[in-house]
């Protein structure tokens, strides 16, 4: 059977197990998913599918949707937001139960001391601190970062893998390669993407001021 990106490791062996042997069948559900949401923009897509996951109390589905939400620009608040709009349909109890969860990820994003504050751009780094060709890990405030660097070209990625939300330490680099320790999971530091799929590292916009790096989150 030749399968297409769904069955390029995905968030799930047993998904990638029915794929494998029912693809005929499973395939076109992801299809119809695609089609259906068409004429929604990514992050009307992404708040749509942490409510879905609330709504049915699947845990790691919430993980998943909720930082793949934060990787395609959704905000904390935004998010919250959107668990308050659904509470017709979700009740106080099921937004209690994400909330729980999303409080013991440990997200700074939802940190009462930063959620109100509009995205402002932090101060990082001397670029001289950071060597050419290498992965530099910081940590600054509330988030720990991996910064590489190209010549005079940089990347901030953050430290939170986008599968469950594991806060990657630099033990797991390794040249340009780091893997997460739940899961497994790789990604290339000098792009952040997975080699497995393309769910990458969040990525922060940057910009350089009389040598000295910033990042805006």
């Amino acid at each position: 059977m030749v399968l297409n990106k769904f069955s390029k490791k995905s968030m799930s062996k047993a998904l990638d197990y029915l794929i494998e042997v029912r693809g005929e069948a499973i395939l076109p559900y992801f299809k119809f998913l695609k089609e259906a949401g068409k004429n929604l923009d990514v992050k009307t897509r992404d708040l749509i599918s942490v409510i879905t996951k609330v709504d049915k109390q699947t845990e790691k589905g919430l993980k998943q949707y909720l930082n793949r939400a934060l990787h395609d620009g959704c905000t904390a608040n935004e998010i919250i937001d959107a668990l308050l709009l659904a509470f017709p349909t979700l009740g106080l109890t099921k937004i209690i139960w994400a909330i729980e969860i999303i409080l013991a990820m440990k997200i700074p994003d939802f940190n009462p001391e930063i959620l109100g504050q509009k995205p402002q751009w932090n101060e990082i780094c001397s670029t001289n601190e950071i060597k050419d060709g290498e992965v530099m890990y910081m940590t600054i405030g509330l988030r720990n970062l991996f910064i590489y660097r190209n010549k005079d070209s940089y990347k901030v990625f953050d430290s939170r893998c986008p599968h469950r939300s594991e806060d990657i330490k630099p033990e797991a680099l390794e040249g340009l390669k780091l893997t997460c320790p739940r899961h497994k999971w790789e990604f290339n530091m000098s792009t952040g993407e997975c080699t497995a799929n393309n769910h990458g590292l969040r990525t922060f916009e940057i910009k350089i001021e009389n040598n000295v790096l910033f990042g805006f989150w």
